[in-house]
């Protein structure tokens, strides 16, 4: 019987792992050693610098899986910081640095979990996987599609997956996301002819036909929402010319957006629609676009049903809230689990993520270690 871990203690120790995409840090290191003491078979699935972790308890069926990240994003300005971003200080009650809230208080709670429950009430039949990348901050390339290609290589089939990203916007156990909507980012270039301003028709400026293409995307209502999801966005976040001088027409002109998309489309279809437009100011002006996109994720939605309802009761029985199932915020490897089994997320309070001075309160991480022990009691007594 190997010593239970603190859920605390073991969040304090992953917090002092410098752990920013894509650097390990030590923190793949330290859950590697750690499981393995407890129990698990650990195997590193690295890959293209990044370093994965699978860890498994038990041969049989059921396989129940966790998921989660120990990578972080940068802490920006050090000087605004009132604590060491990696010094995993304990105060007023909270635990503070980089990643307490997204997302190595959750790895922790679900570590501690596991650790729990197998030691004290292990199933007679069924495992426990644990699915921990390094690059969910960072490009998402080499991490979670990582593991999952290797999980479907060797067989490795959960029947459901549980993520521990935060996802109560102020309360624990406020929220649950059983979805996510997906997102395209777009890069546009119009490409006219530069010239003298005193000699317009001798040039062609593409800044007309950007500003038409601009209003055409704009007044474009994608849809007005479902039973699930919100209506789906369209957002323009830059407009470049680079034309420092007054008296000169530009030769081209640069234009970036995001469109952050329910389950009423797909991203090719919407990246096809954008072309469309495209051709159509073309014609209409004679300017050029070039035009570049990433999908970096399509919707998905997990019907409400078994899961959650698992996660809700667990959730009501430690927090006395019945969780909001919702599909709000941004992406998560959630979108690429989706394609393996069934995936619900439920965490922590993520009101400071990515923030100076993100912290988390000590008592939620040590109620969503209940929480988590208390879905695998539920899963398993079936």
């Amino acid at each position: 019987m190997a010593d239970l871990p603190d859920p605390v203690a073991l969040t304090r120790s992953l917090i002092r792992c410098p752990s920013v995409t894509p650097a390990e840090g030590g923190a793949i290191t330290l859950l590697e050693a750690l499981l393995t003491e407890i129990g698990f078979v650990c195997t590193r699935v690295d890959r293209g610098g990044i370093a994965n972790l699978y860890a498994r308890w038990g041969t049989s069926a059921p396989l129940f899986a966790f998921a989660g990240h120990t990578d972080v994003v940068p802490v920006g300005n050090l000087d605004a910081w009132s604590v060491d971003p990696f010094g995993g200080e304990e105060r007023d009650g909270k635990i503070w640095g980089r990643g307490a809230a997204d997302m190595k208080s959750g790895v922790a709670s679900f570590v501690a979990a596991c650790a729990r429950f197998v030691q004290e009430t292990p199933p007679e039949q069924g495992s426990i996987c644990l699915i921990i990348t390094g690059d969910e901050e960072g490009d998402a390339r080499d991490g979670t599609l990582a593991l999952l290609d290797w999980m479907r290589a060797k067989g490795e089939m959960p029947e459901f997956c549980l993520v521990g990203e935060p996802t109560c916007p102020e309360t624990f156990g406020q929220m649950m996301k059983i979805g996510r909507r997906g997102s395209v980012n777009f890069t546009l270039t119009a490409r006219g002819l530069g010239g003298h301003v005193a000699y317009p028709d001798r040039a062609l400026n593409p800044l007309p036909a950007l500003l038409k293409l601009l209003l055409r995307l704009e007044s474009w209502e994608l849809d007005r929402g479902n039973a699930h999801f919100d209506p789906s966005s369209l957002v323009l976040t830059s407009v470049d010319v680079g034309n420092a001088p007054t008296n000169v027409i530009p030769g081209a002109a640069q234009a970036k957006f995001n469109i952050r998309f329910n389950s009423e489309h797909r991203g090719e279809a919407l990246v096809a629609h954008v072309a469309s437009m495209i051709a159509e100011t073309e014609a209409e002006t004679g300017v050029k676009f070039e035009m570049e996109s990433k999908i970096s994720g399509e919707a998905f939605l997990t019907a409400p049903g078994r899961l959650s309802d698992l996660i809700g009761a667990s959730v009501k029985a430690q927090s006395g809230l019945s969780p909001e199932l919702s599909t709000s915020g941004g992406t998560s490897d959630a979108r690429f689990i989706k394609d393996l089994c069934p995936v619900v997320e439920f965490g922590l309070v993520g009101k400071t993520m990515h923030q100076v001075d993100e912290h988390v309160a000590l008592d939620d991480i040590l109620a969503l270690t209940e929480v988590y022990q208390d879905v695998l009691r539920r899963f398993f007594a079936r």
